[in-house]
């Protein structure tokens, strides 16, 4: 019995030995092909402080497509980071700025709002769970311990804490090898060809729940407290919405209904706001049914967003 209990304990800690040796390698391949994710900019970043934090969904991922976040800061001097990623609302924003600020500075926040990332748990507690997410996201014990306190009080499902800290999606990736790019990016120079189908389909995955009042008053309180992190931390903070076609914006749920909720909630908190959705129709400025392509953008920039961050708090 006792030669059977050593051999148990040898096959037990020789596992634990092979795990922890394939955990290593995925975690050094993941920092080898990293690019998108929010946390891999925030342990890779050069610099203490920023200028700018962009937080959002995919609307404001195009920012940092290619070379246009150097653009960006070359033209106007400022040191910006984004730190967007696809489908995700404003408590997985929060969190992501909670980690950043742990050890960094950003003199101000730029929230491209989506009414979609405000109306399902799908975009907020669920996109913790997200196995290309977690993935893609360094291990590191404060990210831990700030993800069990949102398993404890923000309704986050503890498989997700059990997730990344065990590796299992790092592990199994099966696009370890690829570079971390979003789909989208690879499309940044497409010019979209209108398609109502296409519409349809894209606010149906968007919206996979009823817009209810009760859902939407739960994330602008979310909202409000990611405002609120920022500002405690010495931040000033823009909020935008990015331009968008009208065959896709006429087509969102109770869009007016929200565009009010946000506003009064902005108003309150006397922070600036833009509402830029309606400012470039054109479908050749997009390389997808709401996306900017690159020429739209360079479009956008010029025109709306630069003044903005040029005028913005600067110390």
């Amino acid at each position: 019995m006792k030669r059977l209990g050593k051999s148990a304990v040898r096959f037990i800690v020789l596992g634990i030995a092979l795990y922890a040796g394939v955990y290593f390698a995925a975690e050094r391949l993941m920092l080898h092909s990293g690019r998108s994710n929010p946390f891999f900019k925030i342990a890779t970043m050069q610099d203490s402080a920023v200028d700018w934090v962009i937080l959002g969904a995919s609307h404001a991922m195009p920012l940092d497509f290619a070379d246009f976040n150097a653009q960006m800061q070359r033209e106007t001097g400022l040191r910006i980071l984004n730190l967007a990623a696809p489908g995700t609302g404003p408590l997985y924003n929060r969190f992501v700025l909670e980690h950043f600020l742990r050890a960094h500075r950003a003199k101000n926040v730029l929230y491209v709002v989506d009414s979609f990332a405000f109306y399902s748990r799908s975009w907020n507690e669920a996109r913790f769970a997200d196995a290309k997410l977690l993935g893609r996201t360094p291990l590191d014990p404060a990210i831990a311990g700030l993800l069990l306190d949102y398993v404890r009080h923000e309704g986050v499902d503890p498989r997700a804490l059990l997730d990344y800290v065990t590796g299992f999606s790092k592990i199994n990736n099966r696009e370890r090898f690829a570079r971390d790019v979003w789909e989208g990016e690879a499309q940044f120079d497409r010019v979209y060809r209108p398609s109502a189908s296409a519409v349809k389909k894209r606010i149906a995955y968007l919206y996979p729940d009823s817009a209810t009042a009760a859902a939407l008053d739960r994330y602008l309180e979310t909202f409000s407290t990611l405002i609120a992190t920022a500002r405690r931390a010495g931040a000033g903070v823009v909020v935008i919405k990015m331009p968008t076609p009208a065959q896709y914006r006429s087509q969102l749920p109770d869009e007016a209904g929200f565009d009010l909720a946000l506003a009064r909630l902005l108003a309150a908190g006397e922070v600036q706001y833009r509402d830029f959705s309606r400012a470039i129709d054109e479908p050749q400025f997009y390389f997808d049914s709401d996306h900017l392509n690159r020429d739209g953008l360079t479009r956008f920039f010029a025109r709306d967003l630069k003044p903005i961050l040029a005028s913005a708090k600067s110390s």
